[in-house]
């Protein structure tokens, strides 16, 4: 009964939470879906299912969607995807306000949507959260109960806290492998400390908050970072929780319970107390009583992290051995990722950022201004939460490498310059704030500028600019429809309108 107790809480927490992951993904991808995917969208989803002469099983082998079944029941591909949505949306409001509908079939059904909508979603699906979610996901349907069909089935099974161990396995790896990737690295921004000092404002889309974050002094920047070493790789090492292990094991029941308690939170004192001496230990904490500041620094060798590396991941190996079975299917469902959060600080030196730009006569350019990334120096960074902008999203990884490493970039482009309404609305919902609402300009090109946040007092009082910016170059030239530009490169990434790829879609077998 204790064990029951100990994980049917953070089950029930985790699979209502995930329920509510749910929502937020499914109604932020469904308003994303024409503009992204739709026939006239900047990668249109049709393009993936190509039909070719494979039978339905072959086709759903090499490509697992229930977006196969679109044309069956006289759906295209984009409202199927729209359907996909709204069914789990549904689903996933359901499961979310009643405890009975957190159901393992459910689940499975969830995911089986949420995984249809990734095998066609193509770059703008492919980031790590998505492959969270469908990790998450999987693991739910084996932790969620079976009830929706066996009424008298119990909500809590003897094997849950075995199933539920996946679940904590999943936050271990998503948590310890951040913090390692970002020193396995040798990013000297992570090693210096002074990765938080970039980060606030070169995060793919900041906030308010980041602003003021920003804000801070350096030495409570680095202290931040060395706090997320501690949160991402010393505590979930220590989290097997030797106190509680001991607390319920058969030896300290038969003591006192007030023994049994005292043994407890010894172990508990003991266990951060370690934890806080090898923090200091290892990154030189010392305060500064003239500055009044917490002085810190990495105290240790990328070898000796190397070493400790090796050391403690090698019990960890044989438990991701079971998970290699599942070879090429694993892959084609993604069931098993890998995870790594900010590897390298980006940003350093200012933010890149892509500025498109648009005109009538090829002399007189007019910004567009986009609802979430920084553009504008005087409009305050929005907050999109839970929303997931995608095409913004995109745009900030587009900024780090030159445009041929972005190939729907040119997409984009061809879209704005044909004046595609679904694709405008990804821009500005409000189309009057869009600045060619009124007809599509002529000539579209892209330059890339470097942005910083303000200081507290930088700029004028009435102004009051969030950002600061600088011209870098040209990121994209300046192209119009039928340009040879934008045509070689639409036909080089099999983006051109007429491509086989992007032909009409039919009926299996007609």
């Amino acid at each position: 009964m204790a064990a029951m107790g100990e994980a049917a809480r953070p089950r029930a927490l985790f699979l209502a939470g995930l329920a509510a992951v749910y929502v937020a993904a499914f109604g932020s991808l469904y308003v994303q879906i024409p503009g992204l995917y739709g026939r006239e969208g900047i990668l249109p989803a049709r393009r993936v299912l190509r039909l070719g002469g494979k039978g339905p099983w072959e086709r759903l082998q090499e490509l697992p969607t229930l977006l196969w079944l679109g044309p069956r029941l006289g759906l295209d591909t984009e409202q199927g995807m729209e359907l996909l949505c709204l069914l789990g949306l549904l689903g996933a409001l359901g499961a979310l306000l009643c405890e009975r509908l957190r159901d393992c079939l459910l689940f499975a059904l969830l995911r089986v949507c949420y995984l249809s909508l990734y095998q066609v979603g193509q770059v703008f699906l492919y980031f790590q959260w998505d492959s969270l979610l469908l990790e998450a996901g999987f693991l739910a349907v084996l932790v969620a109960p079976l009830r929706l069909l066996r009424r008298g089935s119990p909500s809590w099974r003897p094997h849950d806290a075995v199933t539920f161990w996946g679940v904590r396995w999943l936050l271990f790896r998503l948590m310890f492998a951040s913090g390692v990737v970002k020193l396995s690295s040798r990013c000297p921004t992570w090693w210096g400390l002074t990765a938080l000092t970039y980060h606030y404002e070169s995060q793919c889309l900041p906030t308010p908050g980041a602003w003021l974050a920003h804000q801070l002094p350096v030495w409570l920047q680095k202290l931040s970072v060395v706090a997320t070493y501690v949160i991402e790789v010393a505590v979930p090492r220590s989290s097997s929780r030797p106190c509680a292990a001991c607390a319920s094991s058969p030896s300290t029941a038969r003591l006192a319970p007030s023994a049994g308690w005292l043994l407890a939170t010894l172990l508990e004192l003991g266990t951060y107390g370690l934890l806080l001496y090898w923090t200091v230990r290892c990154f030189g904490l010392e305060l500064d009583w003239d500055r009044k500041v917490l002085e810190s620094r990495v105290a240790f060798t990328y070898h000796e992290f190397s070493a400790w590396l090796r050391a403690v991941t090698l019990p960890l190996v044989g438990a991701g051995v079971p998970l290699a079975v599942l070879g090429e299917p694993g892959r084609r469902l993604p069931v098993v990722s890998s995870y790594g959060l900010f590897r390298r600080m980006t940003g350093v030196g200012g933010r890149p950022e892509v500025i498109l730009e648009g005109s009538y006569d090829g002399h007189s350019w007019t910004e567009i201004e986009f609802m979430y990334k920084p553009g504008n120096v005087s409009a305050a960074p929005a907050v999109v939460a839970p929303h997931q902008p995608r095409l913004d999203w995109q745009l900030w990884f587009a900024a780090l490498a030159p445009h041929q490493g972005s190939p729907w970039f040119s997409a984009l482009v061809l879209r704005l310059l044909q004046g595609q309404r679904d694709v405008i609305r990804l821009v500005q919902t409000d189309e009057s704030r869009y600045p060619f609402h009124a007809r599509p300009p002529t000539f579209v090109r892209a330059q890339l500028y470097k942005y910083w946040f303000t200081a507290p007092n930088e700029g004028s009082p009435g102004a009051a600019p969030w950002w600061r910016r600088q011209h870098v170059q040209e990121f994209f030239p300046a192209v119009s429809l039928g340009h040879p530009t934008l045509e070689s490169l639409l036909s080089q990434h099999g983006l051109k309108v007429g491509d086989p790829c992007l032909g009409p879609e039919t009926l299996p077998g007609a």
